[in-house]
Formats: structure tokens, C-alpha cells, sequence
């Protein structure tokens, strides 16, 4: 797929509650393209009332449809003619991925449906393949545990990768018998309406999966903190995941999976086989998406020896690096996200310059670009560990240096104080890269290479600020189930 006319694509501004569209809600939200700034139109924000219906119906879908009762077997065919659904809709999916997000045309065909296809039907198998168990007891007793449910799942997707970030948070929930409600992020809310309406089309249950548009401050606050939500899962910013956290315990107390903010090195030691194919690897890690992906290796660990060599062919490939639209083929380089968005980036790189640091390439927008936000890859040298740009989270396209002559100093280097979502390492010593995945603190350590492969069975998640729980794995299943306690005397009666 290499082409559309965004101005063809037709644009639902409604929600998707007990299997249908419904308009309104107390206000609306002007969502516009990033890659032309652009209007899509009103979308309307869910108040507590239109929260209170979604929630509701999802609630009633729960108890009154077998799905938590069906067979798991059963529950699993449905999923899986839903992804098969998906991955033949890439004709309308991609399109709506696309047009109002920072995602590729040609990746959000290429890989995000396919990937959220693949998501569907991974945890559609675990379905009937985890579960209670027989407890060692005492033998006049039989100790087991069995799980449950929690009815209904919150889950709060962010803008960056639509489809794919919603598949993790609801696949899970519904192979395990749950009904969800999906609050898609206000800037890229088109595409989680289409995968609803496909769901209802594979035979899931009217009510199981609904969807409310919305901002954070009204809409997400409202799912958080509603009695029948029995678990939120979300992905974004560390402070957002604070209020989160606030926001569900505001009516009781329930558990929350929080994959947040990331600062990710990534280390690169002198003995790598091959520069280019390394420093090929590191450039993608950040400026994949344009850096606006949470676990973004946006601090570059050199060893000492290797570091002028290196940063010079980083540098030369960011400048190779095209903007342009989601949708044209020819584009390098995403937009990012908005306007004030580039300007926090932009803010950020600055102050750092004027701390010490030294840009050795971009530091600015693009000029004369197609209209949206575009912004330069950006490579700081000459920065310390208190520098802002070392600190902060950024997202963007925004990667700093530092140096180190060993391993004990690079595994100091490549702490953060506050994050510890991912990290890369590349050597050709493996006792090195053992040593090194093993004492950085970080939810998930890449070796020799930078971002997931489709491999649903590993888990994802962070340390630290960087969020707890995980998503993919068989973690992120059982997460979405209860367990509870049985104990049952068999003792003979007198």
C-alpha cells in the first residue's frame, strides 16, 4: 500500500458503546493531522454520564452473555475470525492508522495491523492454557486456587501506536473473559473504532468491547475512578500514570498495569564486528516514529575508542533522513505528533546547549517542510548526567553521547536515576553481555540489537518510574484474572 488522499478518508467522531456509534458528550476536541496540521473534525469528549453508560453496558454484557462462561476454546474462535477480519481490512485500517497519527502509511500496513492481528490470535491461545491449580496440602484437606475474571477492564491507549498498543491491552482482557472499555488517545481516535466494529462483525458479544473519546482530564479520570472498572491498564507518560493511580483510588482500591516513560541507553563497546550495522541499529532506535516511542534508546553509551568514529556515521545518517506525510512514499522521517509537542522538544535541546552540551547535528525543525511538525534528528555531545536532555524523557528525535573507557563505568552510565524501561547493549563478548543485562536495571535488555521482534511470548514492561506489570507474555494474561483461594475438608464424617 503507497498511497491515499487523506481527504477521502471518512472519519467517524462518536464512540462505540453497546455495540453501536453514539454521538455526543460534553464537549468536543479539535483533532487535527500532524502531517499537515489539518483538521479531522469535533471529536466529542465522554462525560461521567457517557462513561457511566459504557461502563455500564459492559458490565451487563459481562453478566448476562456467556462469555465468561463460554467454553475457552469457543472464546478463542472468536478472536481469532476477529484477527482474521483485521488483517483483510488493511485496505480501511491503515488508512485511518495513518491519517491522523505519526505512523507510515506503508508500516501501518506493513507491520501495525498485521502485528495487532498477530496480538489477537497470540492471546486467543492462552485462552484455555492457564488457569487454577491443586495446592500441596495437608491430605484430609484439598487446597486449590481458581481464576476469575474482573468483569470489566479499563484500558487507556496513547497516541503513538494506535492499533498495536490496543490489541496488548485488550486481547489479554477479553481471551480471559472480561468486557473492556477503551478510552483511545483524543489525537489518534480512529482506528480503535474501526477495530470495534470488526470485533462485533467476528461474533464478540454486543457491549464486550466499547469504546469513549475523550481527553484524560475528563474522560480518563471518569473511567479510573468508576466502581465497576475492576482494573485499568495503560500506557504513556510517567506523571499521567501518577494520576492514574490517583484517580483509582479515589473509589476504592484497583489494580493498575503501567507501562510508562523511558530514558533507554544504549551501550556500544569498541568490539562490535561491524560500526555501520551498529550504528544502523542505534539511529533506528531513535528516530523510529520520530523518538516518539516510550522506549526510545535516546541516550547513546560510547566506549571511548570507538566514539568520534561512530558519532560521525550517526550523524551522517540522520542528515540523509527525508520528512514528509504519513502517506507519502517517499517520506524518511515522521512528523511529530504537534506543534507544541515540537516545541517542548525543541525547548528541551536548548536549555541543554545552554547548560554545556554541544549539538553535532539538527537542533532545529525542518524548514520549508509539508506543514506539519517536523523536527531534525538531533544528536548532543559534551553532556553530563544532570543535563536536562539526560534526564527528561523527551520524545522525539533526540539522542545524547557520552563517553566511558570500561564496563564498570558504562554500567554506571547507563543508570538512570529515575527510568528503567529498556536498554540495549552491543558487544561481541557474551559473558560482557550477560554482565551487563544483568546489572542494568531495566524491564527489558536488548543485546546486539534495539526494539521487539513479533515474539508475543515475551513480556514488556519497566522498572522503576518506568511503570510495573507487563504486557505480552503469558504475564499479561494472567494479569487480567483473579485468583481465588478454595480449601475443602475430606475428612470422613463420623
Amino acid at each position: 500500500m503507497e498511497n491515499m488522499d487523506p481527504d477521502r478518508i471518512v472519519l467517524r467522531n462518536a464512540h462505540f458503546i453497546g455495540g453501536r456509534h453514539v454521538e455526543g458528550g460534553a464537549a468536543t476536541l479539535d483533532t487535527r493531522r500532524p502531517s499537515d496540521g489539518v483538521s479531522c473534525g469535533g471529536l466529542p469528549v465522554a462525560d461521567d454520564d457517557i462513561v457511566d453508560q459504557a461502563v455500564q453496558d459492559a458490565w451487563n454484557a459481562f453478566k448476562t452473555s456467556d462469555w465468561a462462561s463460554r467454553a475457552p476454546r469457543e472464546r478463542a474462535r472468536v478472536l481469532r475470525r476477529w484477527a482474521d477480519l483485521v488483517e483483510a481490512d488493511v485496505a480501511t485500517l491503515a488508512p485511518l492508522e495513518a491519517v491522523c497519527s505519526t505512523r507510515p502509511l506503508r508500516d501501518a500496513a506493513a507491520w501495525d495491523v498485521p502485528f495487532t492481528a498477530e496480538g489477537l490470535r497470540f492471546f486467543a491461545e492462552w485462552a484455555d492454557k492457564a488457569g487454577g491449580a491443586v495446592m500441596p496440602t495437608a491430605t484430609d484437606h484439598l487446597g486449590m486456587t481458581i481464576t476469575e475474571p474482573y468483569g470489566v477492564i479499563g484500558a487507556i491507549i496513547p497516541w503513538n501506536f494506535p492499533l498495536v498498543t490496543t490489541s496488548w491491552k485488550i486481547a489479554p482482557a477479553l481471551a480471559a473473559g472480561n468486557a473492556v472499555v477503551v478510552k483511545p488517545s483524543e489525537m489518534t481516535p480512529y482506528s480503535t473504532l474501526r477495530l470495534a466494529e470488526l470485533a462485533i462483525e467476528a461474533g464478540l458479544p454486543k457491549g464486550l468491547f466499547n469504546v469513549v473519546q475523550g481527553d484524560g482530564r475528563t474522560t480518563g479520570a471518569a473511567l479510573c475512578r468508576h466502581p465497576r472498572i475492576g482494573k485499568v491498564t495503560f500506557t504513556g507518560s510517567t506523571a499521567t500514570g501518577a494520576a492514574i493511580m490517583t484517580a483509582c483510588a479515589e473509589n476504592g482500591t484497583k489494580p493498575v498495569t503501567l507501562e510508562l516513560g523511558g530514558k533507554s541507553p544504549q551501550v556500544v563497546f569498541a568490539d562490535v564486528p561491524d560500526l555501520d550495522k551498529t550504528a544502523r541499529t542505534v539511529a533506528r532506535a531513535i528516530t523510529l516514529n520520530a523518538g516518539q516511542v516510550c522506549n526510545a534508546g535516546s541516550r547513546l553509551i560510547l566506549q571511548r575508542a570507538v566514539g568520534e568514529r561512530f558519532v560521525e556515521r550517526l550523524a551522517a545518517m540522520f542528515e540523509e533522513l527525508k520528512p514528509g506525510a504519513t502517506w507519502d512514499p517517499d517520506a524518511t522521517m515522521t512528523p511529530i505528533i504537534s506543534l507544541p509537542q515540537m516545541e517542548r522538544i525543541h525547548g528541551i535541546v536548548q536549555r541543554t546547549v545552554a547548560q554545556g552540551a554541544e549539538i553535532v547535528t539538527g537542533g532545529r525543525a525542518f524548514e520549508g517542510g509539508p506543514g506539519g511538525a517536523y523536527y531534525r534528528p538531533t544528536i548532543l555531545t559534551r553532556v553530563q548526567g544532570e543535563m536536562e536532555a539526560v534526564r527528561r524523557e523527551i520524545f522525539g528525535p533526540v539522542i545524547t553521547v557520552q563517553l566511558f573507557d570500561d564496563e564498570e563505568e558504562a554500567l554506571a552510565l547507563a543508570d538512570h536515576p529515575e527510568y528503567g524501561l529498556a536498554a540495549g547493549v552491543h558487544t561481541a563478548d557474551i559473558g560482557r553481555a550477560l554482565r551487563m543485562a544483568r546489572g542494568i536495571e531495566a524491564g527489558t535488555v536488548w543485546v546486539n540489537r534495539y526494539g521487539r521482534t513479533s515474539d508475543f511470548v515475551i513480556p514488556t514492561g519497566g522498572y522503576k518510574r518506568s511503570g510495573f506489570g507487563k504486557d505480552l507474555g503469558r504475564q499479561a494474561y494472567e494479569a487480567c484474572l483473579r485468583v481465588k483461594s478454595v480449601l475443602i475438608d475430606i475428612t470422613k464424617g463420623e
